[in-house]
């Protein structure tokens, strides 16, 4: 789908809200019981950019941001400042943060996934559109400073040389979710002394 790697604003994306959405079907059966099945495998995020609006000057470059992406047509990167790092969001990123894969001695790529674990449950994201400059590469908790590449649009990192069978292969990153504008419509309040009564502007993650 058309996607334009370019990021939305930082200093707008700060105040904005938002988060994961799942869908969740819950049936409620003649005797009082339910019954819940998911109809999504993954969660979706999605923010309402408004909030991070302050001044008429932010608000134009949200118009202007809107205008070249067509509305809903092209998807762009966005960072949740909530969960943004392969680590817990006060700590610094370590090229063994996330588990990617055992090599085989054949495979020579191997997806960036980010963990969720809660008690014996683990939900795994995959991450396609990883921060340049950011990812670092460990084998069996050694890091690897070289010998490797990664597509900072798909997230998909290529060894030059498949890792050894058994090898651990581990990642620590920044990364960017990938949405689109969630309206083809601004609605704006044209009174600039008013900016404090736009409505929802929002963002829905683009998922393939």
């Amino acid at each position: 789908m058309a996607f334009h790697e370019i990021r939305f604003p930082d200093n707008i994306s700060r105040g904005a809200r938002g988060g994961p959405r799942r869908m969740t079907q819950v049936v409620e059966l003649a005797s009082g019981d339910e019954e819940r099945n998911t109809a999504w495998a993954n969660s979706r995020r999605v923010y309402d950019v408004s909030y991070g609006i302050r001044n008429a000057d932010q608000l134009a470059m949200v118009v202007a941001f809107f205008e070249a992406r067509r509305g809903r047509l092209y998807g762009f990167r966005f960072r949740d400042w909530s969960d943004y790092k392969s680590c817990l969001p006060m700590q610094i990123s370590h090229p063994a943060d996330q588990h990617l894969g055992v090599g085989d001695g054949t495979r020579t790529q191997f997806q960036l996934r980010k963990s969720y674990p809660s008690g014996d449950e683990i939900w795994w994201r995959t991450i396609t559109k990883p921060v340049a400059d950011t990812v670092r590469v460990a084998v069996n908790g050694a890091e690897q400073p070289s010998g490797w590449s990664v597509d900072t649009t798909t997230g998909i990192v290529t060894f030059d040389t498949a890792p050894g069978a058994g090898a651990i292969v581990r990642a620590g990153y920044q990364f960017d979710v990938p949405v689109r504008f969630d309206t083809d419509q601004l609605d704006m309040v044209l009174d600039i002394e008013r900016l404090g009564s736009i409505p929802s502007i929002p963002l829905i993650e683009v998922r393939r």
